[in-house]
């Protein structure tokens, strides 16, 4: 007559075969988590960085005040001149604004591609294009004080206005550092989420350096 099976010599073998069990599903939740999803490829790395750039543009609203006072162009003509002298002294055109305009400053990734970007593994360098500032002006909110100008001159004095709101804050390099700093912050967290783990800004790009 065989002999029953003795409890502890049971309870070894059932311990393990749940401890081969347990082994192997810890072996394949450790190689699941260790892979790492693909990154994307260039060209939609480019298209991202587009997209988020439009959304971080710095505006700034601003005023100046402004006159316009033509003087004569000679035209080598004596009459002429006599007559276009005669128009800015007897008949003047002046004028003074106070113009209202919105800036938007922001680095201009519409000139991005990929010869802006080296890729090496999991290591992204990024070359961003020149901040770049564009105006728009308040009409509703422009003030034109004593002026003889017609629509023509008007639209000149407003066009001096725009031009020099460009000129003045594209001479400010505080504002410069402050629309890039802030574009290089929104473009590391896209960065990041795309699955790189280092974000290098640089000057420049050698050739050949995107991957």
């Amino acid at each position: 007559m065989d002999a029953a099976p003795r409890p502890d010599r049971f309870w070894t073998l059932l311990l393990l075969i749940a401890g081969i069990a347990l082994g192997a599903l810890a072996v394949w939740g450790l190689s699941r988590g260790s892979g790492t999803a693909p990154l994307p490829p260039t060209p939609l790395v480019v298209d991202r960085m587009r997209e988020v750039a439009r959304l971080e543009t710095l505006d700034l609203q601003v005023y100046k005040k402004i006159s316009y006072a033509p003087e004569p162009q000679p035209t080598g003509a004596l009459w002429s001149d006599v007559l276009a002298w005669a128009r800015s002294t007897l008949f003047p055109s002046r004028g003074r604004a106070i113009v209202f305009g919105t800036v938007h400053l922001g680095v201009d990734l519409s000139k991005l591609d990929e010869r802006g970007l080296r890729i090496q593994g999991r290591r992204i360098e990024v070359a961003l294009p020149p901040v770049r500032a564009q105006v728009e002006l308040r009409p509703g909110e422009t003030e034109i004080i004593s002026s003889t100008l017609d629509s023509a001159q008007t639209a000149q004095l407003l066009e001096l206005a725009r031009g020099a709101f460009e000129r003045e804050v594209m001479a400010d390099p505080a504002l410069q550092a402050k629309a890039r700093g802030s574009a290089e912050r929104a473009l590391t967290g896209l960065l990041l989420s795309l699955g790189f783990r280092e974000v290098v800004f640089v000057d420049r790009i050698a050739p050949g350096g995107a991957g």
